[in-house]
């Protein structure tokens, strides 16, 4: 995969468009002043779970006796579910509904909200397909996130704007680009695999 390619995928599994609502649902219980401090930090986590994940997949895989097929095919299958989520929202959103009372930490806005399942098994599927390109991977990564966490911070503008049916618009638009990805990732998975037998 091309660095640009990884970095647009990752950007559209976030789906910072589509959890704007969420966002401020769950920050609403958070003083106004302190929101965009909260909203940062939880991006700042989400940005080291997925290094972290990033550079630590690999050996995880070995641990678990994990093929990269069946990572391609389970992180195709996950992204398809919440592709299809994301264009046949239910009530709650893409991550069902998980409001608590009072400032949220890590979940549900770093995990699993920005660094969720898929985008770590995306991580891990191409750290293991091409392990001699981390920078390429950290560049994409990077891109992504600061994509994501430039459109989180103005997320109070964009919601004004767009207002919420141009938000699940653009969501479920997203979420037909997912379905296309995941079911590449599937093929790519059964074609290797089909390779190997």
């Amino acid at each position: 995969m091309e660095t640009w390619s990884v970095a647009i995928t990752l950007f559209l599994i976030m789906d910072p468009l589509g959890n704007i609502p969420v966002f401020l649902s769950v920050l609403k219980q958070v003083a106004p002043e302190r929101r965009r401090l909260v909203l940062f930090r939880e991006l700042l986590i989400a940005l080291a779970i997925m290094v972290t994940f990033l550079f630590i997949g690999p050996s995880l895989l070995k641990t678990l006796s994990l093929s990269r097929e069946a990572v391609s095919i389970g992180g195709a299958l996950v992204l398809m579910i919440i592709a299809v989520r994301m264009i046949f929202p239910s009530r709650g959103g893409v991550m069902g509904s998980d409001e608590d009372d009072g400032e949220p930490l890590v979940v549900p806005l770093a995990v699993p909200m920005i660094a969720g399942p898929s985008v770590l098994a995306t991580l891990v599927l191409v750290t293991e397909t091409d392990p001699e390109r981390n920078v390429d991977w950290m560049i994409a990564l990077g891109s992504a996130w600061l994509a994501v966490a430039v459109i989180m911070m103005g997320s109070q503008v964009l919601y004004r704007v767009l207002g919420t049916r141009g938000l699940k618009a653009i969501e479920r638009l997203m979420g037909m680009i997912l379905v296309s990805i995941s079911v590449q990732m599937f093929l790519n998975g059964i074609q290797s695999f089909m390779s190997h037998v």
